[in-house]
């Protein structure tokens, strides 16, 4: 019997590679980022990893290998994961879902409170020596509205109740929170726009998937409040981009903080860069030390538990998206 083949597709440079040495030593590794390296081990190919590799490079080593087990991807989201050919075949598929939720999490309340202390004015105030007093405002008792209610929207919820907020949250199934403590009311993706007219801060934390692309536009905006704050740690074109610039430069909405966008990097001279009412970051809220290690880290456990035969981590619904 010919030995377990792994194929990484990644720089096989890159630092978190390490990690898979503590694989067991009968455990065949081959890892690159061009699909041609793959080809003589393709054929025995039992898993496929995705650490951070091309998608074209992914889909072509996909094709190569006929007898996979099991996919995984070190991503949390998986739109540039699922291709036609992986969707449709019986390998199952995981990714990195809850690694980076504390903190997207924290993210959240510091984008929170950013508004609400408005630190933009008082750092302004401080290098231009200026003394400026003048009254905040507190996160403690507004409504925190949650689009995409999975394990990072719950966690951020969990953040929340600690500082007093209210939660309210969208999911796609209503009926598996009605008995959330960390809710205080649950609406399908049909009544979204009560959920923004309610909510005081909105945390789009939905995956990007055909029902979910474009899902916050102009009557999106135009049903929030004009205090409201829209922060999105899930995918950028959640939003229709054009619609969120207008509604920060004309005042529907009070702000916006952003980690994702349509195109990444954001485009030298884009609105976003000049717009004071907007706390931007480059993709990289969940960048804390080790986040690559910890991603795989899960990889290494789901691994014991595929050569035992145990149920895998993080199963991905490869037709739902998520």
């Amino acid at each position: 019997m010919h030995p377990l083949t792994l194929l990484v597709v990644a720089d096989p440079s890159a630092r978190h590679l390490c990690l898979l040495e503590r694989l067991p030593e009968d455990i065949h590794i081959v890892a690159g980022n061009r699909a041609d390296i793959f080809e003589p081990a393709a054929s025995e190919a039992g898993v496929l990893l995705n650490a951070m590799g091309s998608l074209e490079t992914f889909r072509a080593v996909f094709r190569m290998c006929p007898r996979l087990r099991w996919v995984h991807s070190l991503t949390a989201g998986v739109e540039n994961v699922l291709f036609p050919e992986l969707i449709a075949s019986p390998v199952p598929l995981t990714n990195s879902r809850g690694v980076f939720s504390r903190s997207l999490a924290e993210f959240v309340i510091g984008a929170a409170l950013f508004f609400a202390k408005d630190f933009r004015r008082m750092v302004g105030s401080q290098q231009a020596g200026v003394w400026d007093c003048f009254d905040v405002d507190e996160i403690h008792g507004k409504l925190l509205g949650i689009v995409g209610y999975g394990d990072i929207g719950g966690t951020v919820a969990e953040r929340a109740r600690a500082f007093g907020m209210r939660v309210a949250a969208v999911r796609r199934r209503p009926e598996l929170s009605r008995d959330d403590p960390l809710l205080d009311k649950v609406f399908a993706p049909a009544q979204i726009r009560d959920l923004l007219a309610m909510a005081d801060y909105i945390t789009l934390a939905a995956p990007l998937t055909p029902e979910t692309l474009g899902l916050i536009g102009e009557a999106e905006f135009r049903a929030m409040r004009p205090s409201a704050v829209l922060i999105n740690i899930g995918r950028g074109p959640v939003v229709v981009e054009s619609v969120l610039v207008r509604a920060l430069q004309e005042g529907w909405i009070r702000g916006a903080a952003l980690d994702v966008f349509d195109t990444e990097p954001l485009p030298a001279g884009h609105a976003f860069y000049r717009l004071d009412n907007v706390l931007l970051s480059a993709h990289c809220a969940d960048h804390t030390p080790g986040w690559v290690e910890a991603a795989m880290e899960l990889f290494l456990e789901n691994f014991e538990r595929f050569l035992a035969g145990k149920p895998l981590l993080s199963l991905v619904d490869k037709k739902a998206g998520y």
